[in-house]
C-alpha cells in the first residue's frame, strides 16, 4: 500500500465509526449518525473536518485493542447560510460515544478556535458519559469543557443538540451554553439515572419521564425547543441561528426580503377584549406588529405565562418578552421570573435589540411563592433589564400593576421608549383592591357598603386605571393606538440603532442567583 492509499484508507476508516453493524443500530433506534447529522446542520459540502484521525492514548481494561479514528467525537467547522459556525457531534458508534482525554481535547480544540474567530459552536451531544476506563483523566476532560463553556458565554453564540443520552457530569456543558434542542423519545438528560434514583429514594421511573425532551420542556425548563426526529431538530438549528449575530461584537443579520400584511393593522385593534378582566393571547398582538411568520417562541411549553421569542421587525431581529394573560392571567412568578431573566441576559449579550409586551396583574401570591424565593427570582427579571444596554421599548397594552410595573422594563429602569395603548391601566393596583384599601372606613360605614365600594372603585378607577397620569410624569412617552403600533416601534428602532451606553466600571455584577 502505497503513502495516498494509506491515508485513504484511514479516512474511510474514520467515516465508517463504529463499523457498520453499529450504524444499522442507531438507524434502527431512529437516530442518525454523528455524520450524518452534520450533514443535515451545515450548508453542503461546506463541513471541514478537523481531528479526523485522533485516537486515544489509553492502554487500559483493553482499550489497547479498541482504536477508532477520531476517538468518538466528529470536529470541524462549515457554513450555515454562508455564515462560518464550528461543530462538534459525538459518534455513539464508538464506544458509546464516551468522552476520553483525546475526545475532550478535540471538542476544547474546536472551542477555542469558535472564540478566537468569533463564530458561534453548536455541540451535537450522543454520548454515554465519561469513559470509565480512563477513570480521572476523562472526568477533568469534562472540566476543560466547563471552563471553555463559562469562557466563551457572552462571547459566542452556543447551542446544544443533544440527540440522544446525556448524563452525569455531561449534562453540565449543554446547561452552561445558550439553548438547549432535544429530541422527542430519543434523547434524555439527566444527573443521575433511574437506577440511582431508585436505589436512593426509592421511585420508579423510566428515563423518558426523568429526563425526556418532554419533562424537560415543561417541568424543568431546562429543555428550550423540542423536536419530533433528527432532520427536524437540526433544522430548527440552522433558522435559529439566522437570527444571531456570529459574535459579542457584531449585530444580527437584517433581512431585506419580508413581508407583512396591511391587515394586521385593523385586526390589532381588535384582539383585546372589552371588560379588562378577560383573557387574550398576547402572541396575537405580537404577530400584528412584527414581519410575517417570524416570531420563534423560546421554551414554548414552560413557564406560559410569559411568552419570550426572536422575531424580526422590518428585517431586523428583535427579542419579544410578553406577559401572556391567557396564562395565570400574565402574572410573574418564580418560573417566567427565570425565564424572562434569562432571554434578556441572552439578548442583551448579543445585541439584540428587545421588545417588551406588558400586561401583568402582579407577582404571584401565596406561601409556595415567598417560600421557594419569588423575591430573588423575581430579581433576576429586574436585573436582567436593568442591566441591559441594547436598544429596549416596551408596550403596556393593559395592566401594569404594582412591582411588575417597574420590573417589566419601565422607564426608570432604562427603558428608552415606553408606549402605552388607551387600554392601559397603570397604578400600585387594581382599582377593586385599591378602594378597598383607600376608602375602608367610608365603605365600612355606608348605609349600602357595596354601593359605596362600587362608587369608590369607579372614583379610583377613573383617576388611575388609564396611561394618561403616567403620560402626564413622562412614566410612558407616548399613548398610541394599536394599529400605530408597528410603525412607532419601527421608528423607535431605528433611532437607537447607534444607542451606545456603558455599565459603570467593574469586574462583573452578582445577579441574584
Amino acid at each position: 500500500m502505497n503513502k495516498n492509499d494509506e491515508l485513504l484508507h484511514k479516512r474511510s476508516q474514520a467515516k465508517l465509526g463504529g463499523g457498520q453493524t453499529r450504524i444499522d443500530k442507531q438507524h434502527q433506534q431512529g437516530k442518525l449518525t454523528a455524520r450524518e447529522r452534520i450533514e443535515i446542520l451545515l450548508d453542503e459540502n461546506s463541513f471541514q473536518e478537523i481531528g479526523a484521525l485522533v485516537s486515544h492514548r489509553s492502554r487500559d481494561f483493553g482499550l489497547d485493542k479498541q482504536h477508532f479514528p477520531g476517538d468518538g467525537v466528529i470536529t470541524g467547522y462549515g457554513m450555515i447560510h454562508g455564515r462560518i459556525v464550528y461543530v462538534f457531534s459525538q459518534d455513539f458508534t464508538v464506544l458509546g460515544g464516551s468522552l476520553s482525554e483525546s475526545h475532550a481535547l478535540k471538542i476544547c480544540k474546536i472551542m477555542d478556535m469558535a472564540m478566537t474567530n468569533g463564530a458561534p459552536v453548536i455541540g451535537i451531544n450522543d454520548s454515554g458519559g465519561a469513559r470509565i476506563q480512563e477513570g480521572v483523566v476523562s472526568l477533568a476532560g469534562y472540566a476543560d469543557i466547563f471552563y471553555r463553556n463559562t469562557r466563551a458565554s457572552g462571547v459566542v453564540p452556543q447551542i446544544s443538540v443533544v440527540m440522544g443520552p446525556c448524563a452525569g457530569g455531561a449534562v453540565y456543558s449543554p446547561a452552561l451554553t445558550d439553548f438547549i434542542f432535544m429530541v422527542e423519545d430519543t434523547s434524555y438528560m439527566f444527573v443521575t439515572g433511574p437506577n440511582v434514583v431508585k436505589t436512593v429514594t426509592h421511585e420508579e421511573v423510566t428515563s423518558e419521564d426523568l429526563g425526556g425532551a418532554r419533562t424537560h420542556a415543561e417541568k424543568s425548563g431546562v429543555n428550550h425547543f423540542t423536536a419530533p426526529n433528527d432532520v427536524a431538530c437540526l433544522k430548527q438549528v440552522r433558522e435559529l441561528i439566522t437570527f444571531m449575530p456570529q459574535n459579542y461584537a457584531e449585530k444580527a443579520p437584517k433581512i431585506t426580503d419580508f413581508t407583512f400584511s396591511d391587515k394586521k393593522r385593523e385586526l390589532i385593534n381588535s384582539i383585546l377584549p372589552a371588560n379588562s378582566s378577560l383573557p387574550y393571547d398576547i402572541r396575537k398582538v405580537v404577530d400584528c406588529v412584527i414581519d410575517d411568520d417570524t416570531f420563534r417562541e423560546v421554551q414554548a411549553d414552560f413557564a406560559k405565562n410569559i411568552v419570550v421569542g426572536f422575531a424580526r421587525l422590518d428585517g431586523r431581529t428583535i427579542g419579544v418578552v410578553a406577559n401572556q394573560p391567557a396564562s395565570m392571567a400574565g402574572v410573574l412568578d418564580i418560573d417566567s421570573s427565570r425565564k424572562g431573566a434569562r432571554f434578556v441576559r441572552f439578548c442583551d449579550s448579543f445585541n439584540i435589540p428587545l421588545l417588551v409586551f406588558e400586561d401583568v396583574p402582579g407577582f404571584l401570591p401565596g406561601t409556595d411563592q415567598e417560600w421557594r424565593g419569588i423575591i430573588t427570582h423575581g430579581a433576576k427579571l429586574l436585573y436582567a433589564f436593568s442591566e441591559a444596554t441594547v436598544p429596549r421599548i416596551t408596550v403596556i397594552t393593559r395592566k401594569a400593576y404594582g412591582g411588575a410595573f417597574d420590573v417589566m422594563n419601565s422607564k426608570n429602569i432604562g427603558a428608552d421608549l415606553n408606549f402605552a395603548w388607551p387600554t392601559a391601566e397603570i397604578a400600585v393596583m387594581g382599582a377593586k383592591g385599591a378602594a378597598e384599601i383607600i376608602f375602608k372606613r367610608e365603605i365600612s360605614e355606608a348605609i349600602d357598603p357595596e354601593a359605596k365600594w362600587k362608587e369608590k372603585e369607579a372614583e379610583y378607577a377613573e383617576l388611575f386605571s388609564n396611561p394618561y397620569r403616567a403620560a402626564e410624569r413622562g412614566f410612558v412617552d407616548e399613548v398610541i393606538l394599536p394599529g400605530e403600533t408597528r410603525e412607532r416601534l419601527i421608528h423607535g428602532f431605528n433611532m437607537l440603532e447607534n444607542k451606545s451606553e456603558q455599565l459603570p466600571r467593574k469586574k462583573h455584577g452578582n445577579i441574584p442567583l
